[in-house]
């Protein structure tokens, strides 16, 4: 099975917001998009610049340099012979905001106050008899129940966890509906060498982890993975996850990072003002980027949405990356909703689910959420209203089909700020 390269040219261009890529697969194929730059950095600050909209260009490359027929190619994507490892650059490029996010930062941020106390600790002077040893049954204190993993909170121990299951014990979820035991993306390419590029990457779309392979797993909602190695792919592959070593063990590939999941930057939430299930699907990434991790919304509940922080996530070629996600149509199963390919829904839910939305917390510290059409992957119209409101610059929502922005749109949450994603008939 021959690798791809997907090449995408697009025309819009934006500021401030770089997000993680949304040419998706399941094996060797590659894929990259370019766009335009409208970002200027001048001492630290982000220069606005106009949108200017334009055609997209798709182009198939083989991992060789040879282009391949789009039809071909696209043959190939739908029968799932072909799968995308990773990007060769991040392509998604957010709308522009609608106002300036340059606010004041709230006091204190983040921090935390810790007030201590102290007592004496100088017995008082006795010239009496000592008291009498206190009974044998108190003389001893009960020893500690031993302590096993506790989910999130718990240190991963690197090379002592076996790695035909997913270490759910520490946080990670597991996807039944993956074809691969649960874990989201399998990566072989047989020695993983310390600062050697990986080349000859597989991603098999069954089995389960193994030694030689790097598998990728997912998080809780509000949570993402903090695992992947310095070594990424001689072709710009993005690859994620704990290493299977020759013994079968998972060993950390970010040992500074000893649990295997941690929350975002936070603020974001989902809420569900529907009558019925509403599917949100996060690319993995660094992974093979199929839209699997999963956060499924019910009616009259509200969910918090990943933010990465992108001075601390992923980097692509020394590039920052956030999060993508696709937004499926109201009553889609989830098992339909976040996988590549629907059975029951192939034109409009997975891959060719109607709308994305972007978040990240950028390398300056404002956090941009933006709305978009999937395009040119699909046609649909969400059956469903999105709109962002809160501690925002401005408007963004998907009504009747019908973007606020021309293409998409874009806004800036406060720092310390709330925003809601709203799902609504």
């Amino acid at each position: 099975m021959k690798g791809i390269i997907r090449t995408a040219v697009a025309a819009a261009v934006v500021v401030g917001v770089v997000a993680q890529p949304h040419n998706h697969g399941h094996r060797h194929l590659h894929a990259k998009k370019h766009a335009q730059s409208g970002v200027e950095r001048r001492d630290g600050t982000v220069v606005i610049t106009e949108v200017v909209e334009g055609p997209t260009v798709v182009e198939y490359v083989m991992q060789d340099g040879k282009s391949v027929d789009s039809s071909e190619a696209e043959k190939g994507l739908e029968k799932g012979l072909y799968v995308v490892m990773g990007s060769t650059k991040p392509s998604f490029t957010a709308p522009a905001p609608v106002a300036s996010t340059s606010l004041a930062a709230p006091e204190h941020g983040g921090q935390f106050f810790e007030k201590s106390t102290s007592t004496s600790s100088v017995a008082p002077t006795s010239t009496s008899t000592p008291p009498p040893p206190p009974p044998a049954t108190s003389s001893a204190a009960p020893k500690p129940e031993p302590k096993g993993p506790t989910g999130l909170d718990a240190d991963f121990p690197s090379g002592k966890v076996k790695c035909d299951k997913v270490p759910t014990d520490y946080g990670a979820v597991e996807i039944p509906w993956t074809g691969t035991n649960g874990w989201t993306t399998l990566a072989k390419f047989g020695k993983w060498m310390k600062g050697v590029a990986m080349d000859n990457i597989e991603s098999p779309i069954s089995g389960t982890c193994q030694a030689g392979m790097m598998c990728s797993y997912a998080c809780p909602p509000g949570y993402q993975k903090t695992q992947w190695p310095t070594e990424q792919g001689a072709t710009g592959q993005s690859v994620g996850g704990l290493w299977c070593n020759e013994d079968g063990f998972l060993e950390l590939t970010r040992p500074k990072f000893k649990k295997i999941c941690e929350s975002g930057a936070g603020g974001v939430f989902v809420r569900n003002e529907l009558s019925t299930n509403a599917a949100v699907c996060r690319t993995d990434y660094p992974g093979n980027e199929a839209m699997v991790i999963p956060l499924n919304t019910f009616p009259g509940s509200e969910y918090p949405l990943t933010n990465p922080d992108s001075s601390s996530y992923y980097r692509w070629q020394d590039k920052p990356t956030t999060a993508q996600y696709y937004v499926n149509n109201a009553g889609v199963d989830v098992e339909e909703a976040c996988t590549w390919k629907s059975a029951k829904f192939p034109d409009s839910a997975g891959n060719w689910a109607p709308t994305n939305i972007g978040v990240g917390k950028s390398e300056a510290g404002e956090t941009f959420i933006s709305i978009f059409p999937n395009l040119p992957t699909s046609n649909a119209v969400l059956n469903f209203n999105i709109e962002i409101v809160g501690d925002i610059s401005g408007k963004c929502s998907l009504k009747k089909g019908v973007y606020s922005g021309n293409n998409g749109c874009t806004v800036g949450m406060k720092p310390g700020g709330k925003a809601t994603i709203v799902f609504s008939s």
